[in-house]
């Protein structure tokens, strides 16, 4: 139980430590495939180190919600962290404390009190934010769970480390059409939950264009390093998810010893790599979408996960 526990902390600095590397990394590649020279990948530590001795100011209109957000935002990333494969495909100490469902469930609770900040204070651009935000995560929690829905359908269960197990066991279904309708589905929630393109311009800064980052726009010092973080951290376990449970579960340490724990993190960080130079061609290749194009977007992946449960559905039948 200790080792497990020893583990799950491994896990938890991992994200912590990496999730800035990650979008250091992405805006870096992205840059240089635009001719620019761009920041070092080092930047978003140093962002952080410079809003954490920044003085904090706080509208005297806010109320405790404007208080309590960041440090929710910062944590729930790390708990659903404690619920996922990051390192290890064997269950840790906390992996029973909720399903892959409770996860996105957990991370839209963030975002819905980062939604309910960017009101509290009365600033005009944060409520327009806002709104747009909680556009985007009405559209976008439907195909959460008809994605979950149809991995309990293929794995018969919702426990990442379960379905990672299936997909890892099973070839016919790692590349049955519902598997590769599901990757199609998620790819698209996870360019709209990260805020990126064609959802999103995370490197803009007109507050009228603003979706994901309006909601931290009222917020300085201490709060707006942890909001920059948690949302970095975020981004980083729905690729965990995607990689690790979905498209790639391979590459995780199979058993208690150190050794083997400690060798994942290389190989994690390289299908990373791997998948950020594939975000990096999707946002290089595509324009960011008109706000009411978005919900056309999420419509598609919300069409793309039914089918991917209907054919579940029928390859189950069949069998």
């Amino acid at each position: 139980m200790a080792q497990t526990i020893l583990y799950n902390l491994i896990q938890l600095l991992f994200v912590l430590g990496f999730a800035p590397l990650y979008a250091g990394v992405m805006s870096k590649l992205k840059e240089n495939v635009q001719s620019r020279r761009g920041p070092s990948v080092l930047q978003p530590y140093r962002d952080i180190w410079k809003l954490f001795h920044k003085d904090e100011v706080v509208s005297s209109q806010a109320t405790w919600i404007f208080r309590v957000t960041p440090y929710l935002v910062f944590i729930v990333p790390l708990f659903v962290a404690s619920l996922i494969p990051v390192l290890t495909d064997y269950p840790l100490a906390f992996a029973f404390m909720g399903d892959m469902l409770a996860g996105g469930f957990f991370l839209a609770l963030g975002g819905f009190f980062a939604a309910l900040a960017a009101v509290d204070t009365g600033n005009p651009y944060g409520p327009m934010g806002a709104s747009r935000t909680r556009m985007v995560g009405f559209l976008a929690e439907p195909v959460f769970m008809i994605v979950f829905f149809t991995v309990s359908f293929v794995a018969q269960s919702t426990i990442p480390y379960i379905v990672q197990q299936k997909w890892v066991a099973s070839p016919t279904a790692f590349f049955s059409p519902a598997h590769i309708l599901l990757l199609i589905a998620f790819l698209m929630l996870i360019l709209a939950e990260g805020g990126r393109i064609p959802v999103d311009n995370p490197t803009g800064h007109f507050e009228l264009a603003m979706i994901d980052e309006s909601k931290g726009l009222e917020y300085s010092g201490r709060g707006a390093a942890l909001m920059k973080w948690g949302g970095q951290m975020k981004f980083l376990v729905l690729t965990c998810i995607f990689l690790n449970v979905l498209l790639a579960p391979w590459g995780l340490a199979t058993d208690l010893q150190v050794g083997h724990v400690l060798l994942a993190i290389p190989l994690i960080l390289v299908k990373i790599f791997l998948f950020t130079l594939i975000l990096v061609m999707i946002e290089t290749s595509l324009a960011k979408l008109r706000l009411f194009r978005i919900s056309e977007f999420l419509g598609a992946a919300f069409i793309i996960s039914v089918a991917a449960m209907i054919a579940s559905i029928f390859s189950s039948g069949a069998a």
